[in-house]
């Protein structure tokens, strides 16, 4: 086991007091999550004290635990185990030589994380460190700086936030070199009020970039220059990324052979072609920043370049279900682990080049957080779903029915109560030939439905 912790340091770092000396290769707070030699953080929780699976953790191997209350097994003594989390994030981060990058945007925060993950990755194997799932807010990104090995190189970490100054703080916290927005688009919009107010709060992630630190930039939102601005007070260097008179654009996106797309780039030294896995213009943005990121280091560009095609879709963020459905194929794309304005237009562009295809369904539940600018945003779908040739359409809940009221007339529309009645639905029109693509934001569920019909409907082997 690499140790990556040690009781003493833990003490140290966080101003408790050891019950007994040991060693931890890992940090978890999750008791389900526990292996051999793992520290475990009793975290306070809404629903659950972590402190009630301490012993659950130390069965299942922990090495040690942060409590705030004597535990039977090794563990660090702290007044709260919050804060001990923060302070074990801190020290973690004052000891590591790796470059940082931090990764937050409207859309596609988790899917570039994992792109930038993947390039570095290439470029330098096995010593990589990321944040796991989505883990982007006050307690996952502490979490994942505490996991990061000593000997890392490079390591990316997501920052989101619901309210303004939640970036701030953990930017502050992460300390990166190189600060990517991904975009601006109305998520969140029901707490911040404007797509300028949450242009600002994104900006944020520039307040803790570290000296000489770069700012890479959407170029495509009508908020660049406010996000320009905002950078110029932190970074020694801002990188713009995707259409129009960007730093790094595409020249050429074309379908590849292979089902991505072939992208030609120009880059701040280089021109480069290169292919991604992945379908869609919101897919060539995020590889621009990428790219962006690799050679504002000065890594292996043509090296990275090769990372991005190999990478596969992600759960929820545009994997792709090959199914048999009468004997003949069905692509289930499967979106739904989050919606906006922004990503939900994206993903049904995507849906509209698939070619080859005899039908295309759309399974769309409802985009969250929007406030009073609900109803208005949904309806605004309509010329994406109309442009993009859905043949049919099944909109889930309540909050889609101004959507619905668009389409009459111009689309095949299904309205469903709930995920359920959804899938049996979605399960009653399957043909061969169909792409069906399946999009909302992550509390409808939808993911249930991209379970239950894909284990149903999978391809024999």
């Amino acid at each position: 086991m690499n140790v990556l912790w040690t009781s003493d340091e833990i003490a140290a770092a966080t101003g408790g007091t050891a019950s007994a000396r040991f060693e931890a290769g890992g940090v978890t707070f999750d008791s389900r999550e526990v292996g051999p030699g793992d520290l475990f953080v009793a975290m306070p929780g809404t629903v659950h004290d972590g402190h009630k699976f301490v012993e659950q953790a130390f069965a299942a191997g922990a090495a040690g635990a942060i409590v705030t209350q004597p535990a039977s097994g090794p563990h660090v003594l702290v007044a709260d185990t919050a804060r001990a989390l923060e302070a074990l994030a801190r020290a973690s981060r004052d000891r590591s030589t790796a470059t940082v990058i931090g990764v937050t945007g409207s859309v596609g925060k988790t899917s570039t994380k994992e792109a930038v993950y993947a390039a570095f990755d290439r470029c330098h194997p096995g010593k990589v460190h990321r944040s796991v799932k989505s883990y982007n807010n006050h307690t996952g990104v502490p979490l994942s700086l505490a996991r990061m090995p000593r000997d890392a190189e490079v390591a990316v970490l997501e920052m989101g936030m619901n309210n303004a100054g939640e970036i701030a703080a953990l930017t502050r916290l992460v300390r990166p070199h190189i600060a990517i927005i991904t975009a601006i688009a109305p998520a969140h919009i029901e707490n911040l009020g404007s797509e300028e107010a949450i242009a600002d709060a994104k900006a944020e992630v520039f307040e803790g970039l570290e000296e000489e630190g770069v700012a890479i930039i959407p170029n495509g939102t009508p908020h660049r220059d406010r996000l320009v601005k905002a950078a110029r007070r932190h970074a020694e260097r801002i990188i713009t990324f995707g259409s129009g008179d960007a730093d790094i654009h595409a020249m050429h996106a074309v379908r590849s052979e292979e089902g991505g797309s072939l992208i030609s780039a120009v880059l701040l030294e280089r021109e480069l072609t290169f292919t991604i896995a992945h379908r869609g213009e919101h897919w060539v943005s995020n590889a621009l920043a990428v790219l962006a990121a690799v050679e504002a280091v000065g890594a292996d560009v043509p090296l990275a370049g090769l990372a991005l095609a190999d990478m596969g879709g992600l759960p929820g963020r545009g994997a792709r279900h090959m199914l048999t459905v009468d004997g003949g194929p069905v692509l289930l794309i499967d979106e739904s682990y989050n919606a906006n304005p922004a990503s939900m237009a994206a993903t049904l562009r995507s849906l509209g080049a698939e070619e080859n295809v005899a039908r295309r369904i759309a399974v769309l539940g409802p985009m969250r957080e929007l406030g009073e600018h609900s109803d208005a945003l949904h309806a605004g779908l309509a010329p994406a779903v109309i442009e993009s040739n859905v043949d049919r359409v099944v909109l889930i809940g309540d909050e889609m029915r101004p959507l619905a009221e668009h389409l009459v007339g111009k689309v095949s529309v299904d309205v469903a109560d709930g995920v359920e009645q959804a899938t049996h639905a979605l399960r009653s029109m399957l043909r061969p030939g169909d792409a069906v693509l399946v999009k909302a934001s992550n509390s409808v569920g939808l993911a249930k439905l991209v379970e239950r019909v894909a284990g149903e409907f999978a391809c024999s082997t």
